[in-house]
């Protein structure tokens, strides 16, 4: 440290240094942001107001919402802001910040995918029972279960990170602040906040998407056993959305973090797509299949009429 001047702010270089395409990408995304928000703050509001979904599954797509308006606000605007500002700077706090951030609120989802997952796998197996089982005592403890397993996650790798130094290097090749883009910066050891998250990728993430297979191991064999096609249909009909949710959040983000730390175009794409565009189409994905919510939204509308 004696040989370098330590570092106070970081330059994000994200997606493109030309004005013109700037001008493009903040116009995209300004849109994405716009339907992020409408799109989890309707489903929020007609899950609330049509008492038809008051139930554990539609509870657990609330917190859902919510997780993505929180999720998608870490890092649009500040990506925003960049995309019309010369000055694209955050302060090595702000960076480390951001990080936490993004860290936990992409942890709770992951929890939270896994609760999903369980839920579906209870209203298969025991339909009867489901309303009993699936209380909202044990609902809440699920939910807040998840969010603070992902924010002591977070805390303690964001902990271990405040001991790494930065001199030297400012550039970030990355359009926000994550781990992995912050090691290559440090000029001191990074070994100990590498394995912290590595540990964590693997009982937290990696974990979680055990139990998220073992969970449809055990709706298939269940599904398998229903004689009736009808039945069958149902049943599969109500993993769909869950499932295609979980193939967008885990497709991307493993890719991301499985490949080594470049500012490739591919790395920004995968993080793209787990941090902008999925927040965007998960309540498209549990509303353009699912008739109980497009029933409910025409409810809605009839008594506004």
């Amino acid at each position: 440290m004696r040989n370098h001047s330590v570092v106070s702010e970081f330059i994000l270089f994200g997606l493109s240094a030309d004005p013109q395409i700037e001008a493009l990408l903040f116009v995209l995304f300004l849109v994405i942001y716009l339907l992020t928000l409408m799109g989890n703050l309707t489903l929020l509001l007609v899950i609330r107001a049509d008492s038809c979904l008051h139930t554990p599954m539609y509870f657990f797509l609330g917190q859902l919402s919510f997780l993505d308006l929180c999720h998608s606000s870490v890092t649009v605007p500040k990506l925003l802001e960049n995309l019309l500002s010369e000055k694209k700077t955050i302060s090595v706090e702000g960076c480390l910040a951001q990080a936490f951030f993004v860290f936990a609120t992409g942890g709770t989802e992951s929890c939270l995918l896994t609760v999903m997952a369980y839920d579906r796998y209870v209203a298969i197996s025991s339909p009867l029972l489901y309303g009993q089982m699936m209380n909202r005592q044990l609902c809440m403890g699920l939910v807040w279960g998840s969010w603070s397993v992902a924010f002591l996650d977070a805390l303690i790798n964001i902990l271990v990170a405040l001991n790494l130094d930065f001199c030297g290097a400012q550039n970030i090749y990355h359009f926000s602040c994550e781990l992995p883009s912050l090691y290559p910066l440090s000029c001191s050891d990074v070994s100990a906040s590498f394995t912290a998250l590595l540990s964590s990728s693997l009982l937290h993430f990696f974990g979680n998407f055990l139990l998220i297979f073992f969970s449809y191991v055990c709706i298939l064999f269940t599904i398998l056993s229903i004689n009736a096609t009808t039945g069958r249909n149902k049943a599969f009909s109500t993993c769909s959305s869950h499932l295609t949710a979980v193939i967008f959040f885990y497709g991307s983000g493993l890719l991301r973090y499985l490949m080594p730390n470049s500012g490739s175009t591919q790395e920004l794409i995968f993080s793209l797509q787990y941090s902008v565009v999925t927040p965007m189409l998960n309540p498209l994905i549990y509303s353009l299949k699912n008739k109980e919510v497009k029933a409910a939204v025409r409810r809605i509308l009839r008594k506004r009429v």
